[in-house]
């Protein structure tokens, strides 16, 4: 039997390690900002939720008593957003009065009360 030297293993460099690794890590990033723009839309709606209707709905009221993004009580009731409902003339119903995160909240004539992703942007003034 001739005897040579035997076959060298063939060993991946490190340079082409390191790069499949930053390219894996740019692939792992772009997915990630990719889908932080995967949230819900939900409409809301200001209500008066001092006198919920037998029917499980609540009255409309204008936005404007719910513009400070609190739950306004006074005189004339209380008035609060009401998520993700179903409108029937001047009544909503089949939401929430709990405001859903990961969601970009609006108004039905447009306004922003909270932009998707993770959190919530806004502030509010003290009382």
């Amino acid at each position: 039997m001739a005897g040579g030297p035997p076959p060298k293993k063939k060993k991946a460099s490190t340079a082409v390690k390191l790069g499949a690794i930053g390219v894996l890590s740019v692939l792992v990033v772009g997915f990630c900002a990719a889908t932080d723009d995967d949230y819900e839309e939900v409409d809301a709606d200001c209500v008066d939720m001092n006198n919920p209707l037998a029917d499980g709905s609540y009255p409309l009221v204008d936005d404007d008593l719910c513009d400070d993004g609190r739950t306004y009580v006074g005189s004339h009731g209380a008035y609060g957003w009401y998520y993700g409902g179903i409108r029937a003339g001047s009544h909503i119903r089949g939401g929430s009065t709990l405001k859903p995160s990961n969601a970009q909240i609006s108004t039905r004539s447009g306004k922003v009360i909270q932009r998707g992703g993770f959190g919530s942007h806004g502030s509010s003034s003290g009382s």
